[in-house]
């Protein structure tokens, strides 16, 4: 049964009073309101589930998100719905797909099937749609009812981009009726088109290699964009898998939206990556974004969150042109599935939707049963709730892990004799993921969920070459997560919350101290901003000072020796081996292999005294005298 809304926001056969969005209220005979859905970086949560914790929470799912669809749409006279991709990978879920049901022909991925059954109009690619490899990628979008785009990857290369052949479509065009101001139905033929950071080829080399290559996204979108126009294009809406980066976005930036929103013929952009909302305080101030007005370079625009904890919504209200429609006024909001409350608890804004649940119940049963099962036993808590601050098992275990592999990749090769270093990095250490975002695993058995929750990624090790300079700036780099601090004072915030806990390496092999009076030598993103600073003091291998020219090998991941983080002697240049395993595969072999561990943390790091200050973690909590 179909319920068509009145004008006066009642749903025919029910009591319920709907709140139409303004612009339907106010749309006239030559005027019509389109509200656009956005999803974005759903990573596979389907479930509200915390598969790592092996429980329920109420800040993800897209379940929850879902069941703010009804509601949207009833409140809008028309509606499109339209996800900004990273929805393969990116849970347990994802990973038991991958690496054990498989996708064969025919099988149907469950965020697809979820997805279906919502009814998405269309998608773009985002960067961990790669990780699995092009035959995974494939079959999975095959079972998508709706149109997957991406206009910047590409299987052969033409002498401009519109004579490429992209991996799939570079756009679509969307037939649709809009009912206008007056009841009337009109038709629009909306343009979806799609983009994904060019970075792709170094963070999944080993998949794409030789099977496609990338462009930049705002040279794609400058060759694209007027072939949608030309093709009948009334109304362009871009779905853009990249951070907001700057308003003159260097050629090959991986975070590009505030460029591409300036691109002529765009009216509208979803963006995503960067895991944040807006409109909301985390761009205020930033050149090219207006929060109050919900723009990206003056054009609508919005990034719903992550996991499903937002639905992202743009309100458009379109008048009649000719033969075409024109943008006269427009909203842009972020709508959240919980909130926070004053005691730091979390409540749910909504329940589940049951058929997007029904949908994935088999393979979320199996996930359980995947990530419950044991692989040994460890001696040490693995925890990471002081990650930042001290060497600290739960990083040491996946350090322990690179080396032992590493080491034996590398037997009787030419790098076989330089000494071994090993770089990893707290992925869960609070922040952005709240307060219960940490690793806690117990004395005890060691279960894959554990692993998991040890590294959350499905990169894949590689080894470096870098010389002794370079080891001493990439732990420069590294010590940038830490606010400068002043001797002699008390109770100063220690971390610098715009710095990713991911991007803080700890390297073990050598031996070093972090002298916080010093200012930090690379901002947030890696550039250089203190060149003479030295916050590595001490820093030695074997007991003796690092020759800043002797060569080490250093065992880290695929995203970092590609250049993720822009970390110095780690642009993908340096890459001496690419192995065909994940880091989290060979944190369990080398589990398995031993049967029982015991990573305590050696003290290879720390701080230099400070004598009389300390420092907070966060607001109100003393995390460490120095």
């Amino acid at each position: 049964m179909s319920f068509r809304l009145s004008r006066r926001g009642f749903i025919a056969g029910s009591s319920a009073l709907i709140v139409l969005h303004p612009f339907a209220v106010r749309a006239q005979a030559n005027q019509a309101h389109l509200r656009i859905m956005e999803t974005t970086d759903l990573h596979v949560h389907v479930f509200p589930y915390d598969y790592y914790a092996d429980k329920p929470i109420d800040t993800v799912g897209l379940s929850r998100t879902a069941s703010l669809i009804g509601g949207i749409r009833a409140e809008a006279t028309n509606s499109i719905l339209l996800d900004n991709g990273d929805f393969l990978q990116g849970n347990p879920m994802g990973d038991y797909i991958a690496y054990e049901r498989g996708m064969a022909d025919g099988q149907m991925h469950p965020v697809i099937q979820a997805m279906n059954v919502l009814g998405y109009d269309a998608s773009t690619l985002g960067n961990h749609e790669f990780n699995y490899g092009l035959t995974f990628l494939s079959n999975a979008v095959a079972g998508a009812n709706f149109p997957v785009v991406s206009a910047n990857v590409v299987k052969t290369t033409g002498a401009t981009p519109r004579e490429d052949q992209t991996l799939v479509p570079p756009y679509v065009i969307l037939d649709r009726m809009v009912t206008d101001g007056a009841g009337v139905d009109q038709p629009i033929r909306i343009g979806i088109i799609g983009f994904v950071p060019p970075q792709i080829m170094n963070w999944d080399a080993k998949h794409l290699e030789g099977n496609v290559t990338t462009r930049d996204i705002v040279a794609a979108a400058q060759a694209w964009v007027p072939q949608v126009r030309e093709e009948g294009a009334q109304l362009v809406i871009a779905l853009c898998h990249s951070g907001m980066g700057e308003p003159g976005a260097a050629e090959g930036a991986e975070n590009a939206a505030i460029a591409l929103a300036s691109v002529e013929g765009i009216d509208a952009i979803l963006t995503g990556h960067s895991h944040l909302v807006f409109p909301g305080p985390d761009f205020e101030g930033m050149p090219g974004v207006d929060v109050a007005a919900g723009t990206i370079s003056g054009k609508p625009g919005v990034m719903g969150g992550f996991w499903g904890s937002h639905m992202g919504l743009i309100d458009l209200l379109l008048e009649r042109d000719g033969d075409g429609w024109r943008v006269i006024s427009h909203t842009s909001e972020a709508r959240p599935i919980s909130k926070r409350n004053e005691d730091r608890s979390i409540s749910p804004l909504v329940e589940d939707a049951p058929e997007v649940l029904a949908a994935a119940q088999p393979e979320h049963d199996a996930t359980l049963d995947y990530v419950r099962r044991a692989v040994g036993k460890t001696e040490a808590a693995l925890h990471s709730y002081f990650a930042l601050v001290a060497d600290d098992p739960s990083v040491q275990i996946v350090s322990i892990a690179q080396s032992w592999y590493i080491a034996q990749m590398l037997a009787g090769t030419e790098y076989a004799d330089l000494p071994l270093l090993s770089a990893a990095a707290p992925f869960k250490a609070g922040g952005r993921g709240g307060a219960e975002y940490y690793t806690d695993v117990p004395v005890g058995d060691v279960a894959i969920k554990n692993v998991a929750d040890l590294y959350l990624y499905p990169n894949t090790v590689r080894a470096v070459v870098v010389t002794g300079a370079e080891v001493k700036d990439w732990l420069e780099r590294s010590a940038g997560i830490f606010n400068q601090i002043t001797p002699g004072q008390a109770d100063q915030m220690l971390i610098n919350p715009e710095f990713p806990s991911y991007n803080f390496d700890v390297m073990d092999g050598v031996t070093y101290r972090i002298d916080l009076s010093q200012p930090s030598k690379f901002d947030k993103d890696g550039a250089v901003v203190a060149d003479g600073a030295n916050r590595i003091v001490d820093l030695a291998f074997n007991g003796a000072p690092v020759d800043p020219a002797a060569r080490f090998v250093v065992a880290t991941n695929n995203y970092r020796a590609g250049g993720g983080g822009t970390f110095p002697g780690a642009d993908g240049t340096t890459i001496i081996f690419e192995a065909p395993d994940t880091n989290r595969d060979v944190i369990v072999r080398y589990i398995v292999e031993q049967g029982t561990i015991n990573p305590a943390a050696d003290a290879n790091w720390g701080f230099a005294d400070l004598p009389g200050t300390s420092v907070l973690l966060t607001p109100g909590q003393v995390g460490r005298n120095i």
